[in-house]
């Protein structure tokens, strides 16, 4: 946790950050808020000095999401909002292959992490060495892979997807390419699920995401026995179980606008824990239930090394240039893709109970 001791909490700095109190007060004490008001005030002038964004993901807790953040949403929408920016330094408040997504959409600019160790255990899951020996296995095969993934990964790939696109950018390629099974790497839970709502057969890897492979259908319907009115919305990096017992599954930015738009009294994020805090910012008249897991890549992420990242210009995050190449194109060729192929949800109403896939 940033520790706030190297700068005061003046008068000039409660002033200043007063607007971002009151939107994460019901989160952070007023003890705590002394401590982070000042480093984020000097956060906010050393972007302005140094012409510089922050990418805040969802994960991210509520002082650094709304405290600091220019851009926040999930990990292709940040890389993507970077792109479009002039600012010359990126600091990616994420793990580090979202680093790497933004320095290969913009190759130009300076992308600093601010720690080297927030990885991803579903990132570190699979290699390019891996997908090459995938691709001889599979020969002919199109490989989609998840944008949670590092460069060397997107480079082996044809195209990339997210949680929210991830069946009907599979359908897409199966017909483009004309074949019936495709190759969707590489969160084992993610492939289930789009097993369950499409024809196309589904070759997976044993990737998990070690927040949301924890949660299980009994943790839910123990939820709903105490909370019988309470809305579930799931993310489909959860086993299929889960998200056979909620009532909406989707990516970060989906279960946000199902917030946002659809204001239920009660509702319950099966996700990771910042989750919750950041929306609920956004709305009061929601009562957030709490069950959720922590991620400790994500937790290594404080405003303390956020300001040195700034102050210091640490830490670079680099692409090899032809590996960066080859990765933009698999990204790209999403972000190209119409958009009626990029739905707003996962649709759990098509979705069939048992489907196999064949695991590598």
């Amino acid at each position: 946790m940033a520790d706030g001791s190297q700068f005061a909490f003046t008068p000039a700095v409660e002033a200043a950050t007063l607007p971002l109190w009151e939107k994460v007060k019901h989160h952070v004490t007023p003890m705590e808020w002394r401590l982070q008001a000042p480093l984020i005030a000097e956060i906010n002038r050393l972007k302005r000095e140094k012409d510089a964004v922050i990418l805040a993901h969802n994960y991210m807790t509520p002082e650094i999401f709304h405290g600091v953040g220019d851009y926040v949403g999930d990990s292709l929408g940040l890389a993507k909002e970077a792109a479009k920016s002039d600012a010359k330094i990126i600091v990616q408040a994420g793990v580090h292959f979202m680093a790497e997504t933004s320095k290969i959409l913009s190759p130009g600019k300076t992308v600093l992490i601010p720690d080297l160790l927030a990885g991803c255990s579903l990132a570190s899951s699979i290699t390019g060495a891996d997908v090459r020996l995938i691709k001889q296995r599979y020969p002919g095969l199109p490989v989609v892979t998840y944008v949670n993934t590092t460069a060397d990964v997107k480079a082996e790939t044809d195209v990339c997807c997210t949680s929210a696109n991830a069946v009907q950018v599979v359908e897409h390629v199966a017909k483009e390419w004309g074949v019936d099974r495709v190759i969707l790497i590489p969160d084992e839970f993610l492939a289930r699920n789009v097993a369950r709502q499409t024809d196309v057969k589904i070759i997976a890897w044993q990737g998990r995401c070690e927040v949301h492979e924890r949660f299980t259908a009994a943790d839910i319907l123990e939820l709903r026995e105490a909370y019988p009115n309470a809305e579930v919305l799931a993310h489909p990096e959860c086993p299929a179980e889960v998200l056979e017992v909620s009532d909406f599954a989707g990516s970060t930015a989906a279960m946000n606008d199902y917030v946002l738009q659809r204001k239920p009294k009660q509702v319950v994020l099966i996700t990771e824990c910042s989750m919750a805090d950041n929306v609920a910012a956004d709305a009061p008249e929601t009562e957030f239930l709490r069950p959720c897991n922590l991620c400790p890549h994500m937790k290594r992420i404080s405003l303390q090394n956020i300001y040195e990242a700034l102050a210091y210009d640490r830490y670079e995050v680099t692409v090899d240039p032809a590996i960066a190449e080859r990765a933009r194109l698999s990204v790209q060729r999403m972000i190209d893709l119409p958009p009626p192929l990029i739905p707003a949800r996962y649709d759990l109403v098509k979705a069939r109970h048992h489907v196999d896939v064949e695991l590598i």
